[in-house]
């Protein structure tokens, strides 16, 4: 590049591109520091692509219900055609993503046929997966047209519902967590984040009729699990109570550490339980209740019922 300074007729701003190489050597400097310490000098990792993995989800999703969120111009006679068109380019995308993350994970200097043959198994076995994912989320849809009285019809809560959006992703990331891909279990789980404000974990176990209505501000642990029929409104915390530490100081990845939630439970706003506690079939948690122990089935747990407790042993989410 040269020094000179160029002048853009819209903006008037003026550009040094001096300035902008010695910008790209100090960047340079940085990366490939921080790739030496990682020992990936040689081997720059290619991750998975948060924007391929959203239009994977787009098609995904479109796949999985071709009338309400497939493109609007589809026949009913060509369902099955954009159905299976679809679904070709997706899991062939999906793929390559898959293998970026086996590539990354194995640090091998050459994903080679034997990652490229896993990733097309993998695939494949999600593949296999989308009418058991299916027939969940129309449970999920079902649980949340009962359960909210403002809900005009099924549509309405397919197309418009935060909740019903974020168990969608849920169902397809945790499949994919299941698979073995729980990096890109993860960037979906996030994308689903940032698009409804409710954060759930791909390795969460929840069963069908699951319905989060409103929404913003929900969080479901890792380990969390979730029985049939529950459901939850907004913010909501499934959380860990404390976070054990090793001999180094370093966080024990890994254990139990998030509620156990059984079946028909509801869980009002506001809520936060942590721990590996169980909540027993049939209760009610109220708004804004603070709960660190196990209540059997069929309890009705208010604010005036809970006790308060300090934030010891690094006790929250």
């Amino acid at each position: 590049m040269t020094d000179e300074i160029i002048m853009h007729d819209d903006s008037q701003q003026e550009i040094n591109h001096r300035e902008i190489d010695n910008i790209v050597s100090k960047l340079r400097t940085l990366r490939l520091a921080s790739l030496e310490q990682r020992q990936r000098l040689n081997n720059p990792p290619k991750l998975p692509s948060r924007k391929a993995l959203t239009s994977i989800l787009e098609r995904l999703s479109a796949v999985l219900f071709p009338n309400r969120l497939g493109a609007s111009s589809i026949s009913s006679d060509g369902i099955d055609y954009y159905v299976g068109h679809t679904l070709d380019i997706t899991l062939r995308d999906l793929l390559d993503q898959v293998h970026h993350e086996l590539y990354f994970v194995s640090e091998q200097e050459n994903g080679g046929n034997a990652a490229r043959r896993q990733a097309a198994d993998i695939a494949n076995a999600f593949a296999q997966q989308l009418p058991n994912i299916r027939s969940l989320l129309e449970s999920d849809i079902r649980a949340a047209y009962e359960g909210d009285p403002a809900a005009r019809s099924i549509d309405d809560v397919l197309v418009c519902y935060p909740g019903v959006t974020a168990v969608i992703h849920y169902r397809i990331a945790h499949e994919l967590h299941q698979l073995g891909v729980p990096l890109i279990a993860r960037m979906i789980s996030e994308i689903a984040h940032s698009l409804t404000g409710i954060e759930i974990h791909p390795g969460a176990q929840i069963d069908g009729s699951f319905f989060i209505d409103h929404g913003t501000g929900v969080v479901i642990g890792e380990t969390a699990i979730i029985g049939r029929n529950v459901r939850l409104y907004q913010a909501v915390t499934l959380g860990a109570k404390r976070f054990p530490v090793n001999e180094q100081g370093m966080l024990v990845k890994g254990i139990l550490r998030h509620p156990i939630v059984e079946d028909d439970v509801i869980i009002y706003a506001g809520a936060t339980i942590l721990g590996r506690i169980t909540i027993g079939r049939g209760s009610t948690i109220g708004g804004n209740v603070w709960l660190t122990h196990s209540v059997p089935p069929g309890s009705h747990i208010m604010q005036a019922q809970t006790r308060s407790e300090m934030f010891e042993g690094g006790a929250g989410i």
